[in-house]
C-alpha cells in the first residue's frame, strides 16, 4: 500500500548552469507542489500506515526553510532544479519516514520529477 501527503509551497530561484540567455537562468519564482510518498503496511490495529498528521509535522521544518525564500540560499539547493530539490527533500527526510518511497515535485503544473532514492 502507499500513501502520500501533498505540500504547496511559493519559492524562487534561478539555474546557474543553463546556457546564456536561457529563462531559466533569471530570477524566477514557483508555486511548487511536493507529494511525500509512504509504502508499506498496514498497521492492524490503525488501519493505516503512517498518520498523516506525522508526516505533516515532519515536513514542517523543511516547509518552513522552503516557503517564500531563495532556493539557491539553501545549502545544498545551490542549483535547485526540480530534480537535485527532490533528492534533496529526499535526504532531509529519508532519516524521520523509513517507509518513505518517493518525492514528487510539480514546478508547474505541467511539469515535475518523481525521486525514489536511485
Amino acid at each position: 500500500m502507499e500513501i502520500f501527503k501533498e505540500f504547496t509551497f511559493e519559492s524562487a530561484h534561478r539555474l546557474p548552469h543553463v546556457p546564456e540567455g536561457h529563462k531559466c537562468g533569471r530570477l524566477h519564482g514557483h508555486s511548487f507542489k511536493v507529494a511525500i510518498h509512504l509504502s508499506g503496511d498496514l498497521d492492524p490495529h490503525t488501519g493505516w500506515i503512517r498518520d498523516f498528521s506525522e508526516i505533516k509535522a515532519i515536513f514542517k521544518p523543511l516547509y518552513e526553510r522552503l516557503d517564500h525564500n531563495y532556493l539557491n540560499d539553501i545549502p545544498g539547493l545551490e542549483n535547485p532544479t526540480s530534480e537535485v530539490l527532490a533528492k534533496w527533500i529526499w535526504a532531509e527526510l529519508k532519516p524521520l519516514l523509513p517507509e518513505l518511497s518517493a518525492i514528487r515535485i510539480h514546478e508547474t503544473c505541467t511539469s515535475g520529477c518523481i525521486y525514489r532514492g536511485e
